[in-house]
């Protein structure tokens, strides 16, 4: 059984999304392998806090190139669009927890590429986040 103390330190880092923060923090590291880590994360952890503040977007591991090339395999024959479940599935393998149920062209299963990138810009966004968005 947890500890009191335990239990109001789960509550901190959760409420804080301590577990989110040092996930990006060691995914963005690992990913770019800069020379001097420590200024790396400096530099990341400031890009967030300018993104919360401005209401801008922060860092992320995917940018355009890479969401056209997950789109590019989804979509092999270059028909110009995915079904709502291949939308649905490769948000949730880019780390997106958050999906729009309904985006434009879900109720005709026909997600376009813009789409796409939209909807998974605005999820990983979200989810790289690490902090609560207020409601404007």
């Amino acid at each position: 059984m947890a500890t009191p103390r335990a239990k109001e330190a789960a509550k901190y880092l959760e409420r804080h999304k301590i577990a989110e923060l040092m996930n990006n923090l060691t995914s963005s590291l690992l990913f770019n392998r800069p020379e001097d880590p420590k200024d790396f994360l400096i530099d990341y952890l400031g890009q967030l806090k300018d993104s919360k503040d401005n209401h801008t977007q922060g860092p992320c591991l995917f940018n355009e190139s890479n969401l056209d090339s997950v789109f590019g395999i989804l979509d092999p024959t270059n028909e110009g669009y995915v079904s709502y479940e291949q939308y649905k599935e490769a948000l949730i393998t880019l780390g997106v927890s958050k999906i729009n149920e309904c985006p434009k062209g879900g109720d005709h299963d026909r997600i376009s590429r813009e789409t796409f990138k939209v909807e998974a810009r605005k999820g990983l966004q979200k989810s790289s986040a690490t902090y609560e968005e207020s409601c404007n």
